[in-house]
C-alpha cells in the first residue's frame, strides 16, 4: 500500500481510523508551508475543518480567501 501521508512535495490531508474503537489520526500539509497533526476524533475533526477553511482549496486563487 502506498504511503498516503502528505508531504511538502505532495500536500494534502490524510485521516485514518482503523476501527470504530480506535482513535482517529490525521495529518495535513499545505503548499503554503503550514502543517499539522492530530490524534483523537474531535481533534482530527478540528484539523479537517481548519484545513478545509484555511488551506488546500482555500488557496486555489493564489491565497485569496473568498
Amino acid at each position: 500500500m502506498a504511503d498516503l501521508t502528505p508531504t511538502p512535495d505532495r500536500p494534502g490531508l490524510h485521516v485514518s481510523k482503523p476501527s470504530p474503537n480506535a482513535p482517529a489520526t490525521g495529518s495535513a500539509v499545505c503548499h503554503c508551508g503550514a502543517s499539522a497533526t492530530a490524534t483523537g476524533d474531535s481533534q482530527v475533526r478540528a484539523l479537517v475543518d481548519g484545513y478545509t477553511a484555511n488551506h488546500g482549496a482555500a488557496h486555489r486563487d493564489g491565497g485569496a480567501r473568498r
